[in-house]
């Protein structure tokens, strides 16, 4: 890329879980088949194709002003999101899709190969008690190795979008799409707007192919509360401060510091002060 030449940035990231799939039918799938390839059930199916009327309803509904919109597909390999991705393409034409790109990165948790049903209830029990983002199932992975993971493939992600790999046309209006799997999903919002451990805990979990779309904001940011509404922020467990932050980013300039923003200092210390004056002072009233 031209050093001269401007970043593109796309207008929309859009997360997407998969559809219904056997497993969450019936754990008992888990035992005989290994998770990833574990199938969409044919309400799954339906879903995904239902999902893709709307996905595509999302991006030229509100793409009027710019007829030139175009999609990119990131997907997990695993069986259910490739199948959930081929029939969201249905609604689709050629010419709309600048390409597709399978990325393990976004793969589900590894919960260990062949899971006996019994010992996974009492695992899933034992998360529970111990904290989901820290428990590490035997023989996988922890919500926090999946943090590192997803940390890896978003800066390949800004990589790409910054030294335009993507080949997007300056006359197009991109949107990102990329269909994934729940937690890895959550993960990745709490990734970008740095949310933090305690703040990932209290996130609700998507619904077969629900999706969720940061917008770009008119100064450059990307929020959730752009496509959104409040409720909806509030049904997904985002609480009173992470949803003003939201807020503020959908008009904020892009790299600007929110000053609001509870958790960014105040979550770490009792009590700052607002000036070197304030602190000098208040070291001597203790003093005293």
């Amino acid at each position: 890329m031209s050093p001269h030449q401007k970043t593109i940035l796309p207008k929309r990231i859009i997360l997407m879980r998969h559809g219904e799939s056997q497993g969450n039918l019936d754990d008992a799938a888990y035992t005989t088949t290994p998770d990833y390839k574990i199938h969409l059930t044919q309400q799954g199916v339906a879903q995904a194709r239902t999902a893709g009327a709307h996905l595509k309803d999302v991006v030229s509904q509100t793409s009027l002003d710019c007829p030139n919109w175009r999609v990119y597909f990131y997907v997990s390999p695993y069986e259910r999101t490739r199948s959930t991705l081929r029939e969201v393409g249905r609604s689709f034409s050629k010419k709309r899709i600048i390409g597709v790109r399978e990325e393990c990165r976004i793969r589900e948790q590894d919960f260990g190969n062949f899971q006996v049903e019994e010992r996974m209830k009492a695992i899933k029990q034992t998360r529970e008690k111990f904290g989901r983002f820290f428990y590490r199932f035997p023989e996988g992975e922890s919500a926090a190795d999946v943090f590192d993971r997803v940390a890896g493939f978003l800066e390949s992600l800004w990589r790409d979008i910054d030294m335009n790999r993507l080949h997007l046309d300056p006359s197009h209006e991109l949107n990102l799409i990329i269909v994934s799997h729940g937690l890895t999903s959550r993960v990745f919002f709490m990734k970008w707007f740095k949310w933090t451990v305690e703040q990932f805990e209290q996130l609700n979990n998507f619904g077969n192919c629900d999706f969720r779309v940061m917008q770009l904001g008119s100064g450059g940011e990307y929020s959730l509360a752009i496509h959104h509404t409040e409720e909806e922020l509030q049904e997904w467990g985002l609480s009173p401060e992470m949803i003003a932050d939201q807020k503020w980013r959908a008009t904020a300039n892009r790299g600007d510091w929110n000053e609001k923003c509870s958790w960014y200092l105040d979550g770490f210390f009792n009590s700052l002060a607002d000036t070197d004056d304030s602190a000098d002072d208040e070291d001597i009233e203790k003093s005293d």
